[in-house]
């Protein structure tokens, strides 16, 4: 199942990297700095909401499916689901009230809160569908819907960005896109609630099971959100955009494939846990984790040795020249972000023991929002860098350890080593090649850098890698 999820959504997050990176292109340059860092701020209320409101839904349509499914009680996980999602989201019109008219925003802030507001509803309906499918395996329709509410809502806001709607545009497009959507996918899912009924007994067990997964989701955007609302305060929102950008030109490179690989790897765990217990998910966990750090060290340590010319090519010139000195910091903290939150935590929500989830991200974001206040004021942009990189540090230990005592998981210290290594050449060698900038540099660093890493994880076989290869290489000959 892991493997069928990762063919299947790769065009999703070919799809979202290429759109990820558009976003910073062009939106860093038909935005300001100053409307830049508008849609920061929105687009964070926006993730903030969703994540107070409504997530442990998503959380639970996807955790409880397989279980409902085995049991026969399909259409009583739907009705249970849909009617507690229906009753949370009387609370958005109520925010959206308290916020616009008595918060202290200025008036293009308040416009860009109340779009945010406004896509959270149909966001997370969309994606209450999405999970749905995810977790019955269907890809090609989640790919496709994740797909169309990608690329749909990146050019839209990309149209009203254009036309003067400022740094409300791109929460505009995204929400207009997620309402198309739900005009096909709705009715269908809907028919699937019907027979059966709200169980009030169902409706606690997912309570106890998702309203930790959102706290933990809360904290975790107090994490990576902080950081924002605070230099806001002390430097402005023309720092927000710097941080912003350098930020979402790291992390959004990491998150497409952390999110690719969660997108299989989540369902597939679960799946080898219910059918055939621990020692069937000590293998998955261990294929997964190996082809992981595989795939993404590497790419963590490549962003930040192109750093300088990957912000001076895809970042527009007022944010690049900060933006670039911000990625480095970015791409250690996105690849400890995403170890953590795909794989280091998966073992509070197979175990079942969600309320650990808070501890777990309690710890990082305490630290992160006393080192912000104690490190902003005093050294600005590289305060914030500073205590964004030290929290996720100390969260990636706290789950890695608290996660042990409840569902351990393996780690694969051969692969991790034998990637370290393989990377430090690579370092090396890019390191050799002269910084003169631009498009060259980075195209030159880029593949020399990809081409010394592959050359070395095949010589010391990390993973196995060589014999998985010579076994593709072999069906593909017997198949001709």
């Amino acid at each position: 199942m892991f493997w069928r999820g990762v063919l299947g959504y790769l065009p999703v997050n070919i799809t979202q990297g290429v759109v990820g990176l558009l976003t910073i292109v062009l939106f860093t340059r038909v935005l300001t700095p100053e409307q830049y860092g508008v849609y920061a701020l929105a687009f964070s209320a926006l993730s903030l909401t969703q994540t107070i409101l409504l997530t442990w839904t998503e959380a639970a349509m996807a955790r409880f499916h397989a279980r409902q499914e085995a049991d026969g009680r399909l259409p009583d996980h739907f009705a249970t689901i849909y009617r507690l999602w229906f009753a949370l989201v009387l609370a958005v019109p109520v925010v959206a009230v308290l916020v616009l008219k008595f918060a202290p925003l200025a008036a293009p802030l308040k416009i860009a809160v109340a779009a945010s507001l406004a896509a959270v509803v149909v966001k997370s309906l969309t994606k209450l569908s999405q999970e749905r499918r995810r977790a019955a395996g269907e890809v090609s329709s989640a790919a496709l819907l994740d797909i169309v509410q990608t690329v749909g809502g990146f050019a839209l806001g990309l149209v009203l960005a254009l036309v003067g709607l400022g740094g409300a545009a791109p929460i505009l497009g995204m929400g207009a896109i997620s309402l198309l959507c739900l005009v096909f996918v709705l009715p269908t899912d809907l028919r699937r609630a019907q027979g059966g009924r709200y169980d009030a007994a169902m409706a606690k067990a997912y309570a106890a099971y998702g309203l930790p997964v959102a706290l933990s989701l809360i904290l975790a955007l107090v994490l990576s959100t902080t950081d924002r609302f605070l230099l806001a305060a002390f430097l402005g929102e023309k720092a927000v955009g710097v941080y912003h950008a350098g930020y979402s030109l790291g992390s959004r490179t990491l998150d497409v494939v952390f999110i690719w690989l969660g997108m299989a790897g989540g369902p597939a765990m679960v799946a080898a846990l219910e059918r055939g217990g621990h020692p069937a998910l000590k293998d998955a966990a261990h294929e997964q984790a190996s082809f992981m750090v595989l795939l993404t060290l590497p790419a963590a340590v490549g962003l930040a040795l192109v750093s300088r010319p990957l912000a001076q090519v895809m970042i527009g010139p007022q944010l690049s020249a900060g933006a670039g000195g911000v990625v480095p910091w970015i791409a250690l903290t996105g690849w400890l972000s995403g170890v953590t939150t795909y794989y280091l935590l998966q073992a509070f929500t197979l175990g079942r023991k969600t309320p650990m989830l808070i501890v777990c991200m309690a710890i990082p974001a305490s630290a992160n929002v006393a080192l912000n206040l104690l490190l902003i004021p005093r050294f600005g942009l590289d305060g914030a860098l500073w205590s964004t990189a030290a929290s996720y540090a100390i969260g990636a230990i706290g789950a890695g350890v608290l996660g042990r005592r409840v569902c351990p998981l393996p780690v694969p210290w051969s692969s991790l080593l034998k990637a370290g290594v393989a990377c430090a050449l690579m370092g090396a060698v890019v390191l050799a090649v002269p910084a003169f900038g631009g498009v060259v540099e980075l195209l030159i660093k880029a593949a020399l850098g990809a081409l010394v890493y592959g050359l070395a994880v095949l010589a010391v076989d990390a993973g196995g890698l060589r014999g998985r290869l010579n076994e593709i290489l072999q069906r593909r000959l017997r198949a001709t």
